[in-house]
């Protein structure tokens, strides 16, 4: 009996190693892997966390043609929880980088159409940088952070003549910093935040997403990863914990 519990107990271990192995083997760096190949992202390496219901890849320029109702938000304020906008992503462990990407949001029209750079990791934490659509006179240029299912939402206002944005989004180990840019040379911060949850393996992209009544396409082009241009803190020094 005990050599039949130990050779069943010396078979569950070889079965869980085997795949941990498998897991660890199947795991693709998207940031190593554009690292390696001069910062291109490799659009194989791409996930969606949700498909939307039409999209087009044509060479590095991908489409989303959003669907109505899409959206990403958990309770403050409004008090409901929408976790449905189509999320593409990559995976990595790479502590220090940058991701830049150019949208393209000429054919948004309606009231919170929008699009732009993403961090998902579930539905009650995420970041997102986008230009969302008010009216005819302005849109909102902002960000939102949600940690433990609570989001928050930080704009500013600019012209509604801007139809293109830049977005740089980089990583130091679980805190995080959005840029914009309308060159794609010279980058504003527009926020830097923790994530309670960002601190090991992260999935990070672009979104898309119609919250009323309305349907635009979103153009992405221009996606690569940089060493981290947000560089470390140079003033005060840390506290001592």
């Amino acid at each position: 009996m005990k050599r039949s519990t130990a050779f069943i107990a010396t078979c569950l271990s070889l079965i869980i190693a085997s795949c941990t192995n498998t897991s660890e083997n199947s795991f693709v760096d998207g940031v190593t892997d554009a690292h390696n190949n001069d910062g291109k992202v490799n659009m194989e390496l791409l996930e969606w966390t949700r498909e939307p219901q039409s999209f087009n890849v044509n060479g590095d320029t991908l489409t989303i043609t959003t669907a109505p109702h899409t959206d990403l938000w958990q309770r403050t304020y409004y008090h409901f929880r929408n976790d449905n906008a189509p999320v593409l992503q990559m995976k990595t462990r790479e502590q220090y980088f940058s991701f830049i990407v150019k949208t393209d949001f000429t054919q948004s029209h309606h009231r919170f159409d929008q699009c732009g750079i993403v961090m998902y990791l579930d539905s009650d934490n995420w970041l997102k940088g986008s230009v969302e659509y008010e009216n005819e006179q302005f849109q909102h240029l902002g960000s939102v952070v949600t940690n433990n299912g609570y989001s928050d939402w930080a704009t500013t206002a600019i012209p509604a003549d801007v139809k293109t944005m830049w977005y740089r989004f980089s990583r130091r180990v679980d805190d995080y910093c959005i840029e914009c840019s309308t060159d794609g040379v010279t980058f504003s911060q527009m926020r830097i935040c923790h994530m309670y949850k960002g601190a090991d393996e992260i999935s990070f992209g672009i979104y898309a997403c119609s919250p009323e009544e309305s349907s635009f396409t979103a153009v992405f082009t221009d996606m690569k990863i940089t060493e981290c241009m947000w560089k470390a803190h140079d003033g005060q020094q840390p506290d001592e914990e």
